[in-house]
């Protein structure tokens, strides 16, 4: 990388934190494409975490995910906060990028320059999140974002993942749609906070909800712990939004009051560390995870002369500073 693309992270950071959409921009490309200069940058938002809510929102394929954090930003808009978007799309199979589907269902709100919008391919990440996701949200929030939404791609049992990122999350889901059923499956009765049943104007949206609150009431708590409340919402037209964004405000005083926050933020600080610790070690491992120590390596394995652990251990052995 030249000298010159390293004198540009400083200025792009200090126009970033002043709410500049095209620097916000760059410097979610450079955390996309896990540029040379990510360390500089994430340097240089040092300091500045912390300061944003960062809500995420998830649920199945077609329980209006896109709509609710639609409806979602234009309640915070009228209550004043700059509000940041993270949408994160399937990934094309030809470039890798994001589809660009939640952007275009979002375009009443392009032209606000208090809300940023973005895309992020998941590139065939299973947890529903793309890799780079808890950077991007370093840099939304760096750039003075009230509010940071990361809307996960509907990928079902797997969307679990966003509740290790968000400070608060919205577990969204429709009637009709087996979601009773999908609810226990994917788990999302440990991961919720707060719950909406969307699309309530249909047939069956009552049923879903008495479902879900017996359901959450037979889960074991704290009698301090957090109760996730159940509402219920039509995103397109904004029914029951404000009362949403209500609940949504009072786990984020809840969180603050009870210590949980620093909590949450504390394990999401840790999977950063181990996500950039591994990305190095990886960048060690090299030609060895692909060369012929390897393939001797496996056919010892597979011929029973060594055990998989010691030829991990005799594989490590021989990474630049594994000794």
């Amino acid at each position: 990388m030249t000298r010159r693309g390293a004198q540009a992270v400083p200025d792009l950071v200090a126009r970033a934190r002043e709410g500049d959409p095209a620097a916000v921009a760059r410097l979610i490309t450079l955390v996309e494409d896990a540029s040379p200069l990510l360390r500089e940058v994430m340097s240089a938002l040092r300091g500045t975490a912390g300061r944003a809510h960062v809500l995420g929102i998830t649920g199945a394929p077609g329980v209006g995910k896109s709509t609710s954090t639609s409806a979602l930003v234009t309640a915070m808009r009228r209550a004043g906060k700059r509000v940041g978007v993270l949408a994160i799309d399937p990934s094309s199979p030809f470039s890798g990028g994001a589809l660009l589907g939640d952007r275009v269902r979002m375009g009443d709100h392009a032209l606000d320059r208090e809300v940023f919008i973005r895309s992020m391919g998941a590139r065939g990440h299973l947890g529903g999140l793309a890799w780079s996701t808890p950077h991007a949200v370093r840099v939304l929030d760096a750039a003075g974002c009230d509010v940071v939404i990361v809307e996960t791609v509907g990928v079902g049992q797997s969307e679990v993942e966003v509740a290790g990122l968000a400070d608060t999350t919205l577990v969204l889901l429709a009637p009709g749609m087996g979601d009773g059923i999908q609810a226990a499956k994917a788990g999302i009765l440990e991961i919720g906070d707060v719950y909406a049943v969307n699309k309530s104007d249909r047939e069956g949206a009552d049923r879903t909800r008495r479902e879900l609150r017996t359901m959450l009431g037979m889960a074991e708590r704290r009698d301090d712990a957090w109760r996730p409340p159940v509402l219920q919402t039509v995103a397109s037209t904004g029914e029951g939004i404000d009362r949403l964004l209500e609940e949504l405000d009072r786990h984020a005083a809840w969180l603050a009051e009870s210590g949980e926050l620093a909590r949450r933020r504390t394990l999401r600080a840790r999977g950063e560390v181990e996500a950039v610790a591994l990305a190095a070690l990886r960048a060690r491992w090299g030609s060895a995870g692909s060369g012929a120590d390897l393939d001797a390596l496996a056919a010892r394995v597979a011929t029973g002369d060594l055990d998989p652990y010691a030829a991990a251990d005799e594989l490590l052995e021989g990474l630049p500073g594994g000794d």
